[in-house]
């Protein structure tokens, strides 16, 4: 009244096999959380996390930081005349004061706001082996691109939605070195080393060739949006022009978040006796050029000096130091409850 047995006499079984794993004899180990072992994990977390939260608070307060919003929506604003401008490009000015000096190495930032880099379409818009350098993508760039991939009958390069909103404002920043005399000192920006490493060696390069780069992006066309080739971005430096341009691969690294920033030029500390930029007044000199009125979106040029941990950046020691100090509290409160019903046990049996 069985099952039929397989031809050769072996009957098939659903059983598992006898081993240790799918017998589920594996050797295991539980915890039995008593009072002894729970209270002190709660305060020794309490005790590690609230020393280091407060370390990187302080660190992250001792970064100096100041952002200069020059969108220009405010009537008031030097760059409201940008908006919608008679002559292009337009040039605004704004003048700060910086209160205390910025040591060591400066980043100047530019941010965007209400500006979604995250779109799906707007991620996937760009041919990673155009940027290789692949010759054959140059000149047949992926559909992903589309419908920035051919313009006037000619394939487009950089392809894509990312590289077609490249940000293109031209920042300057002045210092007032002396308020009795108007004369204003340039601060020197550094355009290369902005770029991650790997970006710069690894995923971004010039199409090969020995001629001029302006020959080997011969049958292509900019970015509908750009108002200069690909090979000319910069003419002072080879070694930072075509799609090796820092200021291009920054770009093209899109951010997470509807606001965000991005590393524009570095200001690198001349010696140890005198700040990066000293306190006073400075200005900010903008060739108002991107459009971000019609999204409702801001931009804002931001100066930062670094430590150990990064740029500014106070929730990492706030959630350090608020995480300690519940685990600090949780124990507490368990050690009351513990220290009160132990004792209430203890009573009741002396009764019994």
């Amino acid at each position: 009244g069985g099952p039929p047995s397989a031809p050769g006499g072996t009957t098939k079984t659903r059983r598992p096999d006898n081993t240790a794993f799918k017998q589920q004899r594996l050797p295991a180990w539980q915890p039995f959380l008593t009072a002894g072992t729970v209270l002190p994990t709660f305060f020794i977390i309490g005790l590690i996390f609230i020393p280091i939260g407060i370390g990187i608070f302080v660190t992250s307060n001792n970064i100096r930081e100041i952002e200069i919003d020059y969108t220009g929506i405010e009537p008031s604003s030097p760059c409201n005349k940008c908006l919608s401008p008679v002559e292009t490009p337009c040039i605004c000015t704004i003048n700060f004061t910086l209160e205390k000096s910025f040591e060591g190495n400066v980043f100047m930032y530019y941010g965007l706001s209400n500006f979604y880099q995250n779109h799906r379409r707007y991620v996937k818009s760009r041919d990673d082996s155009q940027l290789n350098g692949d010759r054959s993508a140059l000149l047949n760039p992926s559909k992903e691109c589309e419908p920035y991939r051919r313009n006037e009958d000619k394939p487009i390069a950089p392809c894509g939605a990312i590289a077609n909103s490249m940000f293109n404002d031209t920042l300057e920043l002045f210092l007032v070195a002396n308020e009795s005399d108007p004369t204003l000192v340039l601060i020197p920006l550094k355009r290369r080393g902005i770029a991650w490493w790997t970006d710069k060696n690894v995923k971004f390069r010039n199409p090969p060739g020995t001629e001029s780069l302006k020959e080997r992006f011969k049958d292509t066309t900019h970015p509908v949006n750009w108002l200069k080739p690909v090979y000319e971005l910069d003419l002072e430096d080879e070694d930072n022009n075509g799609f090796i341009n820092e200021d291009f691969i920054v770009w093209m690294r899109t951010a997470a978040l509807p606001t965000f920033r991005k590393l524009y030029r570095l200001i690198e500390r001349k010696n140890d006796l005198h700040p990066t930029l000293p306190a006073g007044r400075y200005y900010l000199n903008i060739t108002y050029n991107y459009p971000v009125h019609s999204f409702d979106g801001r931009k804002r040029m931001i100066l930062s000096t670094v430590s150990w941990m990064g740029g500014k950046n106070p929730f990492l020691g706030i959630a350090y130091i608020t995480i300690g100090s519940i685990s600090f509290l949780l124990g507490v409160v368990l050690l009351v409850i513990n220290h009160k019903y132990r004792n209430s046990s203890n009573t009741a049996d002396i009764t019994i």
